[in-house]
């Protein structure tokens, strides 16, 4: 950890708390924003699905699992930044 620890701990939790909001901000994006707006989406079909269900459905899973994987990989390198990670 670098020699100033009060301040690298203050600057460790600013960009994980940040990066936390990023994170929460498109899991609302893909949960809730753009399924909002599917309905609109329906008119077309894939697959035999509606578009606006079918992008729900499976857009948002793959997102989701995407954010997941984003969110560690992030993480971990915050956290070798600041000499907190896992060796």
């Amino acid at each position: 950890m670098p020699a100033d620890t009060k301040a690298s701990r203050q600057m460790h939790w600013v960009k994980t708390r940040n990066l936390t909001y990023i994170i929460l901000a498109l899991w609302v994006l893909f949960g809730i924003i753009l399924p909002w707006f599917a309905g609109s989406l329906n008119a077309y079909t894939f697959m035999g699905f509606p578009l606006g269900y079918y992008f729900c459905v499976q857009g948002s899973l793959i997102a989701f699992v995407a954010l997941i994987w984003i969110q560690n990989w992030r993480q971990d390198a915050i956290d070798d930044e600041f000499g907190v990670g896992e060796e």
